[in-house]
């Protein structure tokens, strides 16, 4: 889905508000999380995930083409961690990893 879908969605089910209002509660929601994961801080959204940042070390990797070594900086990526409920909903109502 991409973020203009996602507002139009919004303004389908929530049609009191205005579109310019929904495309800047998008924006920020998606601003702030971006500016808290930068921070190094963890981002938890109850029932849909947690958003954190992981740290890669340097390693040496290999250019495709050619076979040459090369060294890759260490660095920072953000990762995504799906929570109980959406595991669930995207496996059809069953969570997979409950035993």
């Amino acid at each position: 889905m991409l973020r203009s879908e996602l507002i139009s969605r919004l303004a389908d089910e929530y049609s009191h508000l205005k579109h310019d209002d929904l495309e800047k509660i998008v924006a920020v929601i998606l601003d702030e999380i971006a500016d808290a994961l930068a921070s190094g801080d963890r981002v938890e959204l109850r029932g849909f995930g947690a958003f954190s940042v992981r740290e890669r070390k340097p390693r040496v990797g290999r250019n495709p083409r050619t076979g040459e070594k090369v060294m890759v900086d260490a660095k920072s990526v953000p990762f995504f961690r799906p929570g109980k409920e959406l595991r669930a909903r995207v496996n059809g109502g069953k969570d997979p990893e409950a035993r």
